[in-house]
């Protein structure tokens, strides 16, 4: 990456910050620290207008969602985009944040390498104009990482677990080459599993239980607006091909009104 991203960072003082400067700078990422205060931290960010802002949700005087508010209201040069991380699983906080205009809401203890490489992935995305807020359907097709990533977060998938990064990119893919949905465990996880250095019945697997958790901890009313019948009790969970190919095709088809 030839350009560095700037990020500021919310941390303790018992945190081990030097780890979190490596691991971020092997993908391009320059950080620097704040102290868990949302006062302070809208003065940084006015100061040194950085790329990306990581928060812990709550913080002291103001929490991650009032900093966003703050900042966007200020109208600065360039509004940064939003990345919240908590202790605290809780679906219906993750969509509070999302819908506010933060780009992703992480779960601690997260991976540092595989956050990092997320980071990167959303700010390469991000509108020139727009950080900080997941893009409307009018964006073009550069988006649709992050369209996916907002669908997961209001369906209730934690962003920790594998099965997370496996059903986005298997999303994607299925948006990008439809006809891979009938070829899931010959194409669809290779091609996933190949990507992460892991096997198709690993990737299979953890799809499999992120649609668990999703509909055993996500809001009813969100996963009845995408799946309808599916979630009926006689029913039960969508198959990992049901799940994947109701998502890439309602995404597809916002794409193609949106053209």
């Amino acid at each position: 990456m030839n350009e560095k991203i700037n990020l500021i960072m919310t941390h303790d003082s018992n945190e081990a910050t030097q780890d979190t400067q490596s691991a971020f700078l092997n993908h391009g990422i320059l950080t620097s620290f704040c102290n868990k205060d949302g006062e302070e931290l809208i003065a940084k960010i006015c100061s040194s207008l950085p790329d990306v802002v990581m928060m812990d949700l709550f913080m002291t005087r103001i929490d991650a969602i009032g900093v966003i508010r703050t900042v966007k209201q200020k109208q600065l040069a360039k509004t940064p985009m939003f990345i919240v991380y908590s202790t605290f699983d809780s679906p219906m906080l993750a969509r509070e944040v999302m819908s506010c205009g933060a780009s992703y809401f992480v779960l601690k203890p997260y991976n540092l390498n595989e956050l990092a490489l997320s980071i990167a992935k959303l700010h390469k995305s991000a509108s020139a104009t727009q950080r900080g807020s997941i893009l409307n359907s009018n964006t073009e097709n550069h988006s649709i990482e992050v369209k996916v990533t907002q669908i997961l977060h209001q369906i209730g998938v934690p962003a920790h677990i594998k099965g997370y990064h496996y059903l986005r990119d298997s999303i994607i893919m299925c948006i990008e080459q439809p006809d891979i949905i009938n070829a899931v465990t010959k194409q669809l996880y290779p091609s996933v599993a190949k990507k992460y250095s892991t096997t198709s019945s690993r990737v299979e697997r953890a799809i499999r239980h992120a649609i668990e958790v999703a509909w055993d901890r996500g809001d009813v009313e969100v996963l009845n607006s995408y799946f309808g019948y599916t979630i009926q009790g006689s029913r039960g969970k969508p198959t990992n091909s049901e799940f994947i190919a109701m998502i890439s095709d309602k995404l597809r088809l916002q794409l193609k009104c949106a053209s």
